[in-house]
């Protein structure tokens, strides 16, 4: 005499369930992984504004109709958002220009493997709504201070939604130079800085585009951050 046991089979509800619950915690192991650097927060560079936005939320279908520039970065490689804080290059000798091409200015030059290329897109990306005097702040996790930040803003009859963003599109609009994290100010997680910035003439939909050389290595920084004045 036997016992059957009897099988289960996962309902689709189910199985999505568990799905859902598996890329959550590989996305948490993953944000936890990349833990030693930084990105500009306001206004937030793509990829940290699309996991602000969506990183407890990044499987609602709602996002490829409300934010669709969002949408097809996280179907390109979610560990862009996850890893917000790790856009950047190394040994590149303040030869940015070289290092990154036109084209390619939001991704840092296809770093890390192209995993930051879908930042490169052109498109309808979420803005921040600023004035022409403003500034950039920068969160550095951890506390490599900076040889300088550079803040550029793209010329005024650059169009964001139609043009790939070029060196040729931005102006110089702010900066700092050589600032220790000493001079930072200690947050949550790290330590921050804020970049003054004016970019008069300018008004609709802009891109600012900020350059951070990290003082610990040659380690720079690249980050796109959407904007309408």
């Amino acid at each position: 005499m036997f016992t059957r046991t009897r099988s289960r089979t996962l309902t689709p509800l189910r199985a999505g369930t568990v799905v859902a619950a598996a890329l959550l915690l590989l996305a948490t192991v993953l944000s936890q992984g990349a833990s030693a650097h930084g990105s500009a927060q306001d206004p937030p560079s793509r990829n940290y504004g699309c996991w602000l936005r969506w990183g407890s939320d990044f499987q609602n279908p709602t996002m490829a109709t409300t934010d669709p520039m969002c949408w097809q970065a996280w179907q390109a490689d979610p560990n862009a958002m996850w890893n917000w804080n790790g856009l950047y290059r190394e040994g590149v000798a303040g030869n940015h220009q070289a290092a990154v091409p036109d084209g390619q200015l939001c991704s840092a030059g296809h770093t890390q493997s192209g995993r930051y290329n879908a930042l490169d897109k052109v498109g309808a990306w979420q803005t921040a709504q600023k004035s022409t005097t403003f500034s950039v702040r920068v969160f550095d996790q951890a506390s490599h201070g900076a040889d300088y930040i550079r803040v550029y803003v793209t010329k005024q009859g650059f169009n964001a939604l139609t043009q790939p963003l070029g060196w040729g599109n931005l102006d110089l609009v702010g900066q700092i130079g050589k600032t220790p994290a000493s001079q930072w100010t200690p947050v949550t997680g790290g330590v921050s800085i804020s970049v003054n910035a004016t970019a008069p003439g300018r008004s609709g939909r802009h891109i600012v585009y900020t350059v951070w050389q990290a003082s610990h290595m040659d380690q720079s920084y690249y980050w796109c951050s959407d904007v309408t004045f």
